[in-house]
């Protein structure tokens, strides 16, 4: 059977090896005119007969959102500072065109016209979270009132735009007068990081310098300087940004008859509410504390024994005793592990785990249209179908995001367009005499964005943009890539990849399950950083930002939730670009833990990839996208709701015995 012809998505995207100023300017007006063009069809039809009036509204979202996520793509990734300059002025723009979408009476008077009675359940689905959106946006408001969300919410971007452009182009560096203070770190690091004509090392704050040092150094002084460099990247600038943009938040709220923001935010999510949100992290909270004391107390007894007289560990050596504490207790060394995750391989077996596991193949594309050398195109086949693309960018870059993350850059529509979707990632790059090995930490995160990208293309194929790919309630969306991070710790998936660099042996089954037990250790430290971030997030959201003091507030809650001792100095909010993303809603990571473990749990242990759960985890979790409310999705796996009995057993493996343990 010949391979089925697929829709050309290819005329979607700029030109990106060409691309410059004024090609991305006017590349983005014409995606903009034909947006308008769909809007102008809504009152062409005065019935507003569903399909037409749908597939209109359907077609403006559709070229909105593939021109502000490719232009945001440049934003992040282009080797070119006039380009990203460019793209944050034209993101600027496409908000605005957003905005004005979203605050239409026209459109949402046209829309809620629509007899939905005839339509299939997406449909219905898109349609009536659509309305809601639109009244949550304030669409039914008077004149005045909808001018002035406009306002906001155009600032509100600017603002959104500087603070996540600050910390992308904000990185500091760490010099090293003394190579002894790289002792512990591993050799390939020292042979990639040598002395220059003055004799003396500059490390960045990218992850692949900022980990290993904050892991390994022995030098105290010199994580500290790290901790201190890596956490004021985008300070002070970043802080007045922050303040701003909060009061904007409150003012919209309230413009919105919300208390606060945080309610206005959660109020069409899985949550509902702030205040269901505070009650989650309240009991994660009580559930939490034993454990993590524990840890703590464990930790510093360890420490005690290797230095007399050490009354305190502080947040800067939290890793450095972590890791040693795990050497002596689980007779681990996470340096032990990296020999057998150099880049390549790891790449190579994150694609072909996933398409195991998600039954598809991935066809590389030779000499690919991308914005830099090093990207790397792929093609998604379902058999004989040509389902999706996707564009790996894996490595650091002076002008690139510092992040990770999975970047959607075209909303697949059956039968119209693929779905295309991008990796933006910092792990180490394979370099003359450096094969670019990788912390299992490091492994993990490639696995987590892999599911957001497999998320993205598998519910790529929806009739409408506006429910394809990853467009459920934004506090479901960590789910798919949480989920597959667990598959990490099986140790005949790990040897499928994981060879030695150097004598191509695979990774000892006996060596993954000690990793297995020392990952486990500190689970509710985990647990308790993330309350911390989300307590932080929400609280922020909540108080008066006339009063506000965001300093104070971060010491408090770090000191509320964390006992390794506060480090004066630390103004790690001002690079926490999850502020801007996810405003209130950070919660998510815990939220959706809770959910991707109870699915990881249906999957057996000694058959992970086994094709029958993994079909049915693709067809009833990743296949739909949008088109149904998350929490029938989770029905729709498990038969039930979601439980925490999963979550529960994770966070307290560590505990158990070594019967217990993964297997």
């Amino acid at each position: 059977m010949p391979p089925v012809s697929a829709p050309d998505s290819s005329a979607l995207n700029p030109s990106w090896t060409a691309i410059s100023p004024q090609s991305l300017t006017a590349w983005v007006e014409d995606r903009l005119r034909r947006h308008r063009e769909a809007l102008d069809r809504i009152q062409a039809t005065p019935a507003h007969a569903l399909e037409s009036t749908l597939r209109a509204y359907d077609d403006a979202v559709a070229e909105l959102g593939l021109t502000g996520s490719q232009t945001g793509l440049m934003h992040s990734v282009s080797p070119d500072k006039d380009v990203r300059d460019t793209a944050e002025a034209l993101l600027q723009k496409i908000s605005q065109a957003g905005v004005e979408l979203a605050l239409n009476r026209d459109v949402y008077q046209a829309l809620a016209q629509i007899d939905p009675s005839a339509a299939d359940a997406a449909t219905k689905h898109y349609l009536d979270r659509t309305l809601l959106q639109y009244r949550l946006a304030g669409v039914d408001k008077d004149d005045a009132t909808r001018a002035r969300i406009k306002e906001l919410q155009d600032k509100a971007t600017l603002l959104s735009l500087a603070f996540g452009r600050n910390v992308q182009e904000g990185s500091n560096t760490v010099t090293v007068e003394d190579a002894s203070e790289l002792d512990g770190l591993p050799p390939d690091y020292l042979e990639a990081h040598q002395p220059g004509e003055d004799g003396k090392i500059v490390l960045t704050t990218d992850f692949p310098d900022y980990l290993p040092v904050m892991t390994f150094a022995r030098s105290s002084d010199l994580r500290l300087r790290m901790f201190l460099a890596y956490n004021t990247r985008a300070y002070p600038a970043n802080r007045q940004i922050l303040l701003d943009l909060l009061a904007i938040r409150q003012e919209m709220a309230n413009l919105l008859g919300f208390a606060h923001w945080a309610d206005l935010a959660t109020a069409d999510q899985m949550m509902e509410s702030a205040a269901n949100m505070q009650a989650f992290l309240d009991d994660l909270d009580h559930a939490s504390q034993p454990g993590a004391e524990k840890e703590y107390a464990m930790i510093l007894a360890f420490a005690r024994e290797k230095q007399p007289g050490l009354d305190q560990i502080d947040a800067a050596s939290r890793a450095f005793w972590v890791e040693l504490y795990r050497r002596s207790a689980f007779d681990f060394d996470s340096q032990s592990v990296r020999p057998y995750f150099p880049y390549p391989r790891v790449e190579a077996g994150v694609l072909a785990t996933a398409e195991k596991l998600f039954q598809v193949n991935f066809r590389r594309i030779e000499n690919p249209e991308a914005w830099h050398a090093a990207v790397s195109a792929w093609e998604v086949w379902d058999g004989t179908e040509i389902t999706g693309r996707f564009y790996l960018d894996m490595h650091p870059r002076e002008g690139k995001d510092k992040w990770f993350s999975a970047h959607p850059l075209v909303p697949g529509i059956a039968g119209r367009q693929l779905p295309e979707a991008a990796l933006i990632c910092n792990f180490p790059e394979p370099k003359e005499g450096n094969p670019a090995l990788m912390q299992y930490s490091d492994v993990v995160t490639f696995f987590h964005e892999f599911g957001h990208l497999m998320h993205a293309l598998l519910g790529g194929r929806q009739a409408w943009a506006g429910i394809s790919g990853i467009a459920t309630e934004g506090d479901f969306i960590e789910v798919p890539s949480q989920m597959l991070e667990e598959f990490f710790r099986d140790p005949g998936l790990l040897a499928t990849f994981a060879h030695h660099y150097e004598t191509d042996e695979p990774i000892p089954a006996e060596l993954v399950l000690r990793m297995n037990r020392a990952g486990a250790f500190g689970r509710a430290d985990w647990v308790r950083t993330q309350l911390f971030y989300t307590t932080y997030s929400l609280e922020t959201h909540v108080l008066d930002p006339s009063t506000l003091d965001l300093d104070q507030l971060y010491r408090s809650l770090y000191e509320r939730f964390l006992p390794y001792a506060w480090i004066e100095g630390n103004r790690m909010y001002a690079s926490f670009t999850h502020l801007t993303g996810y405003s209130s809603n950070y919660y998510t990571y815990l939220y959706d833990k809770v959910i991707a473990l109870d699915f990881f749990r249906q999957f057996p242990r000694h058959a992970l990839l086994d094709s029958a759960i993994a079909m049915k985890y693709r067809r009833a979790v990743l296949e739909p996208g949008g088109s149904m409310p998350a929490r029938e999705i989770v029905q729709q796996f498990l038969g039930r709701s979601q439980s925490s009995d999963a979550f529960t057993q994770w966070m307290s493996e560590e505990f158990q015995s070594e019967s217990a343990a993964y297997e």
